[in-house]
């Protein structure tokens, strides 16, 4: 059953080219930015994007790792991103249609 809202841990890599994002337990899920307030908005959205694909596939979608479980280098930060799912469902349905 789907939940209203989720939360996951994300891994924000700083590079010289910008931030990558990888959330462990949503393999594929990977936004990217060039600054801190635009990853977490991008990986806010894609999250909600995958999610809702996993939920329309009717996926197992995994329970979230630990944070201090990650294995983190020293240019990332570890951060949990929360999504709450109604709205993303309403944005995508009114742009996809609903599924």
């Amino acid at each position: 059953m789907p939940k209203d809202r989720y939360v996951f841990p994300a891994i924000f890599d700083y590079g010289d080219d910008g931030i990558s994002i990888e959330f462990p337990n949503l393999p594929g899920c990977l936004p990217c930015a060039l600054s801190t307030d635009e990853a977490i908005k991008n990986a806010k959205e894609a999250m909600a994007l995958h999610l809702w694909g996993m939920e329309r596939d009717k996926d197992v979608i995994p329970e979230p790792t630990s944070i201090d479980k990650l294995h983190i280098a020293p240019n990332q930060i570890p951060m949990l991103i929360e999504v709450y799912m109604p709205e993303y469902h309403e944005a995508i349905e009114n742009q996809f249609g609903k599924y």
